[in-house]
């Protein structure tokens, strides 16, 4: 899930495509604890570019208890230095993410060349790469990611799309990926997922196919507070943030009815997170 401070203390990046309004992690929590959830991730969101200031201050300001059950994925650019990176690891961050849909990259070759550098940096922390792309772009880096000696999470069951069907080649790649434990997917972003068709069910096969190839591999988020995905002017003329209408319990509902198996649900929602995010 994502969060925003105030617009005032922060605006935002230059490159941003919304104009942030404010969503802490105290207007999250109550929905965290109605669907019974413990422990949260908090994403950088494009909005604030390599500004990692209101992610890193969130985790600081909560109570010891709280900050225990709290890990972040921060996105880093050239001038994040290796004292910068530490001092994220110590306040719980375990991954960098690379947003390639914000601004869109189609360029498998550029694609690629961002993951490689990305992990170079990393990889002494046992960081992760996290990755929001389209799956055109994920299976044609598909041997890159293998290749690399970092996790790579794949973000909103990788960029699938329920118009496309789970036979076309990008999908049955990724299942591949999946399959041989190269790539972590997260099953968010059901709604994503349906795009077109309104109903989040669409994305029920996907999420089947997903357990099916590698139940070991798979982890789930509410991706609240639901952004729209924007783009055009950047910066100060660009829109205000809009969100989708989205009930985070029946998200979860969604993914226990598609999986249906209580020791893959404990699996999926537990103990993959806990290895992947350290908890």
């Amino acid at each position: 899930m994502h969060v925003f401070g105030p617009p005032s203390d922060y605006p935002g990046a230059p490159t941003r495509q919304y104009q942030p309004t404010e969503m802490p992690y105290q207007k999250y929590a109550p929905i965290a604890r109605k669907l019974g959830l413990m422990r949260a991730v908090l994403v950088q969101p494009s909005a604030y570019g390599a500004d990692n200031s209101y992610l890193l201050d969130t985790l600081r300001q909560a109570s010891n208890g709280e900050r225990s059950r709290m890990r972040a994925v921060a996105v880093i650019d050239a001038e994040t230095d290796a004292e910068a990176l530490d001092a994220m690891h110590a306040l719980g961050v375990r991954g960098t993410r690379l947003n390639l849909m914000s601004p869109r990259i189609d360029s498998a070759a550029t694609a690629a060349r961002l993951l490689q550098k990305t992990a170079a940096r990393i990889g002494r922390l046992g960081w992760h790469v996290q990755i929001y792309a389209d799956l055109k772009i994920i299976a044609t880096i598909a041997e890159v990611i293998a290749r690399l000696n970092v996790a790579v999470v794949l973000d909103h069951m990788a960029g699938a799309r329920a118009e496309d069907g789970i036979t076309t080649p990008e999908f049955i790649a990724l299942l591949e990926l999946l399959s041989s434990g190269d790539v972590w997917v997260k099953l968010s972003g059901a709604d994503i997922v349906a795009q077109r068709n309104i109903d989040p069910r669409a994305a029920v096969p996907f999420i089947k196919e997903l357990v099916a190839a590698n139940p070991e591999r798979l982890v789930w988020g509410t991706d609240w507070p639901h952004l729209v995905q924007h783009s055009g002017p950047m910066g100060k003329v660009a829109p205000p943030a809009a969100y989708r209408p989205i009930d985070e319990s029946t998200l979860l509902q969604l993914l226990c009815g598609a999986v249906a198996d209580e020791a893959t649900i404990q699996r999926i929602l537990v103990d993959n997170p806990q290895q992947l995010y350290s908890f």
